[in-house]
């Protein structure tokens, strides 16, 4: 009897907890809304021994934190950072998320303002730093868009065959995936880029494929009997395309320029993937940081911003290029 009674209740509680097999469950009761579930598969990792590997029980304890704070258990989240706290008084995790809850049990309006004044430095250089790229790419790939467009209407073969490799190229897989490849990929072949050059030859290529589309449509839209005329009074090709033909594309391009530079805006989140630390990143690192929104409704204002910027601007330079008829 003692032996049975060994079996059934003491020797299940020696035996080893499997973590991961109780955060897969955990995670796929949250998925389904199952919380308080969830909640009761993270109890049952107990807290460390000395000597012990913590790292299984701080993350139980940090998620139970924040289901807590989801169902606006402040009190119940606290507890949770504490007990951590207890246990390893320097976790920065518990110690950044157990201020953020106390924080909210403030007023909002000046807690909301305290984030701003402490995000607002990390997001601001974040912001310079997408501003440097997308000036950078407004440089490059207006040229590199005319270089492509005038290729594939060349007469010369490979030349146009090149041009149309590389729109159909660039144009036809993800930016993502071009940064990838540029970032992680061409070491392999013994080129290492830093992260910026690798950024600022991505979205270079990339929007100069599209732009390459843009302005060759652009071209080809002028009537032919422009080229004829300006042959006649015997300019060359080349005299004809850049003092007859280019001219006259300039109302007809601004709009759809206009709309590729402003999503450009938002493109440049996508080098956070290659180690770069734009306004997305540092947003990014702000929340994960201290677990407050803030950071993101903040990234997304300046974004915004930007982005009304970059749009009245283009307007301006559209109205001047006279896209609208005057009444």
């Amino acid at each position: 009897m003692t032996l049975l009674f060994f079996v059934i209740t003491v020797a299940p509680l020696c035996a080893a907890v499997d973590y991961d097999t109780l955060f897969r469950e955990s995670s796929d009761l949250m998925a389904q809304g199952e919380l308080d579930k969830a909640l009761a598969v993270l109890g049952r990792v107990p807290p460390p021994k000395a000597g012990e590997e913590a790292t299984a029980f701080v993350s139980s304890r940090m998620q139970i934190a924040r289901i807590h704070a989801a169902q606006g258990e402040t009190a119940k989240a606290l507890a949770d950072c504490r007990e951590v706290l207890k246990l390893f008084p320097d976790n920065s995790e518990a110690l950044n998320f157990a201020a953020s809850l106390e924080k909210e049990r403030g007023s909002r309006v000046r807690v909301f303002f305290d984030d701003i004044i402490k995000f607002l430095p990390a997001l601001a250089k974040g912001t310079l730093m997408t501003l440097l790229l997308v000036v950078a790419t407004i440089c490059i790939s207006p040229l590199g868009g005319l270089l492509i467009a005038l290729g594939r209407i060349s007469t010369i073969r490979p030349l146009s065959a090149l041009c149309w490799f590389i729109i159909w190229f660039f144009r036809g897989t993800p930016l993502l995936l071009q940064l990838f490849f540029i970032y992680y990929g061409l070491p392999a072949f013994g080129l290492t880029l830093a992260p910026f050059t690798a950024a600022i030859i991505g979205l270079g290529l990339n929007y100069s494929a599209y732009l390459g589309e843009i302005i060759r449509g652009a071209i080809q839209s002028i009537d032919h009997g422009q080229m004829e005329a300006a042959k006649a009074i015997g300019m060359t090709y080349g005299q004809a395309m850049k003092r007859v033909i280019i001219p006259q594309t300039y109302k007809r391009l601004m709009p759809p320029i206009g709309n590729e530079f402003i999503a450009l805006i938002k493109d440049t989140a996508l080098v956070s993937t290659i180690a770069m630390v734009e306004l997305m990143r540092s947003a990014d690192q702000m929340f994960n940081t201290y677990f407050n929104i803030t950071a993101l409704l903040l990234a997304a204002m300046i974004y915004l911003l930007l982005t009304s910027i970059f749009t009245f601007v283009f307007e301006k330079i559209e109205y001047r290029a006279g896209i609208y008829e005057h009444r």
